[in-house]
């Protein structure tokens, strides 16, 4: 097993439960994979259940450097049909080219934010604990939260927030950070969460935080997200061999859009096919034990010809 980072991790307490486990596995096993790409490895759920229940090797990515430790020590026991690299998956293609794999049997992502990295404050993913605004998902990288925050006009912390959190009230928002940091420069996750309850009155459009969508849309523009994913979507499939599988998990549209209709183009092109006509959605029992499937989008598709 090879990881690109510091060894030695402890991952008891900080291991998230994987989405629609039940649902990649069977996907996933029906192709009989020789080579698996877990394109957001994480903390390993996924690819723990996939290891288990198929013969095939397994190469993990991800940017996080924690999250990648933790898959580490949680998939130790399956030795040298694992896999582990720090990297952004829309570098996917040149990966598996210095890996010697042309094609692989199955490349799958998980879209959702990791519940390892949002619980660490340090990682400033989340206003539900004080912590640095920095919300980077490769800590290698300059650009952080706070530089977004603080640096950017008025009227581009405006389109963050409309087109990266479909935040109503992203003007005003973004007035009043432009404001309050004139007094201050806002260094903390707590300090932008109370301008923001400030600029919008507190709780709006129902039960969510007011926070929540900037603090979506803050983390998607640090870590050009939509960017990301479309690259991975032009260049993965083709990247499958002919009966192999892509597998997508999203939860929100701005996820789930892109993956919808670029499964549509390629199907349109008589080499792939749509596993299921619709995205597939958790069962009542994994809504009533994993809160964060509430959401969850399944989308798979399969090579048929090259």
């Amino acid at each position: 097993m090879y990881f690109d980072g510091e060894q030695g991790f402890s991952a008891s307490g900080r291991q998230h439960v994987a989405v629609m486990a039940d649902e990649v596995v069977r996907l996933v096993h029906a192709c009989k994979p020789i080579l698996i790409v877990d394109a957001t490895v994480g903390t390993g759920g996924h690819a723990e259940r996939m290891l288990e229940e198929t013969g095939a090797d397994l190469l993990g990515i991800d940017r996080d450097d924690a999250a990648l430790r933790a898959a580490a020590a949680r998939l130790g026991r399956f030795g040298a049909r694992v896999t582990l690299l720090q990297a952004d998956f829309r570098d996917i293609g040149l990966m598996l080219d210095q890996a010697g794999s042309p094609t692989v049997s199955v490349i799958m992502a998980d879209l959702g934010m990791s519940s390892f990295a949002l619980d660490d404050p340090e990682r400033g993913f989340s206003f539900g604990a004080d912590g640095p605004l920095d919300m980077r998902m490769d800590r290698r990288q300059k650009l952080r939260a706070y530089d977004i925050v603080n640096e950017e006009s008025e009227e581009e912390l405006a389109r963050i927030l409309y087109d990266l959190g479909e935040e109503r009230a992203a003007r005003q928002i973004a007035r009043a950070i432009v404001i309050a940091r004139r007094h201050h420069l806002l260094q903390t996750t707590s300090e932008l969460a109370t301008v923001i309850a400030r600029a919008v009155g507190g709780r709006h459009f129902g039960a969510i935080n007011p926070a929540t969508r900037t603090f979506q849309a803050l983390r998607m523009a640090v870590n050009r997200e939509l960017e990301s994913l479309a690259e991975l979507l032009e260049k993965a499939p083709l990247r499958l061999a002919v009966g192999g599988r892509m597998v997508m998990l999203a939860y929100h549209s701005l996820e789930d859009r892109p993956v919808k209709q670029r499964f549509r183009e390629l199907t349109k092109s008589q080499e792939f096919i749509t596993i299921s006509r619709k995205a597939m959605r958790p069962d009542a029992e994994e809504l009533a034990n994993n809160r964060r499937a509430r959401s969850a989008r399944l989308r798979c598709i399969e090579r048929i010809s090259s």
